[in-house]
């Protein structure tokens, strides 16, 4: 049995202020929203947006029989525009992050809104054109969403643990990938190719291969090809004279691209190897 001393007191409890009833005004300022957080917040609502056009636009009409090829055209276009907009927030909220204040949880939110505008949103897309295009398998087309996926889902997870030098990815970014992936589906190109090509970039986003991060003049170089994508993607969803040819030329270029880099951080990389091989040897001669 407790026993309560009736004269002693209790122990102070401070009031609580009528003006902030749930003490959000003592949050630590490392946990409030940053404006770098603000633009991460709408690289996830960009990702969340891509996979509700695709949907409502292509799949739901596909499954009741509703096809409008033009309403599929342009909620397809609007899907990939979005995820290309959230590559521009995942662009410029580091960049902001370094010029002003960042949050402790900016690293947190940067890696969520990154696997759903660029893990779900392009696996998804992949998903959904399984289901819809007259040669493709759905349930092989559905592993190879699981396989884009899981790339992004340990891409993020090695980024945020094992340190990298700076300037350097190690793996192909995730929004890249994400990007050539959309690409491929748009190119419309048999579906063996099709399946090896989107694991391949799957394969690349894992790889240990080294990507530039975009900075300066090369992030410059990528908001201005994202600004020719959406001008070449809006093109082709209004059908403008020339608007088919105009998308398969910027996926194909998006494709060429993914491909390259690696071949060319391949060769630099050998170089590199050989020419410190050779300095060690010449300076180990008497």
């Amino acid at each position: 049995m407790t026993v309560i001393d009736p004269d002693a007191q209790a122990a102070w409890v401070p009031e609580a202020d009528p003006l902030d009833p749930d003490g959000t005004d003592d949050m630590p300022l490392s946990t409030r929203l940053s404006i770098a957080d603000t633009l991460t917040l709408g690289n996830a609502i960009c990702g969340f947006m891509a996979v509700y056009f695709t949907t409502t636009g292509v799949l739901i009409p596909h499954l009741t029989g509703n096809e409008d090829g033009g309403m599929a055209r342009h909620s397809a276009a609007t899907a990939v525009m979005l995820m290309l907009l959230a590559s521009v927030f995942d662009l410029f909220d580091g960049l902001v992050a370094r010029k002003l204040r960042a949050s402790a949880m900016g690293a947190e939110l940067d890696n969520l809104s990154d696997l759903i505008s660029f893990g779900l949103a392009p696996a998804y897309f992949v998903v959904v054109w399984g289901m819809v295009a007259d040669d493709a398998m759905q349930r092989v087309s559905a592993v190879a969403a699981i396989v884009v996926l899981l790339a992004v889902v340990l891409r993020l997870a090695r980024f945020s643990c094992v340190p990298m030098r700076d300037g350097i990815f190690q793996g192909m970014p995730s929004p890249f990938g994400a990007l050539t992936v959309v690409s491929i589906v748009l190119l419309e190109l048999p579906f063996v190719p099709t399946l090896l090509a989107i694991v391949g970039v799957a394969w690349l986003m894992v790889s240990r291969v080294e990507y530039p991060k975009p900075r300066g003049r090369l992030a410059v170089a990528m908001l201005s090809w994202i600004v020719l994508s959406m001008g070449l993607l809006a093109a082709w969803a209004f059908e403008a004279p020339g608007g088919e040819l105009l998308l398969q030329t910027g996926c194909a270029l998006q494709v060429v691209l993914g491909a390259v880099i690696p071949l060319f951080a391949t060769a630099r990389r050998v170089n590199t190897f050989r020419d410190n091989r050779r300095e060690a040897r010449a300076a180990q001669l008497p």
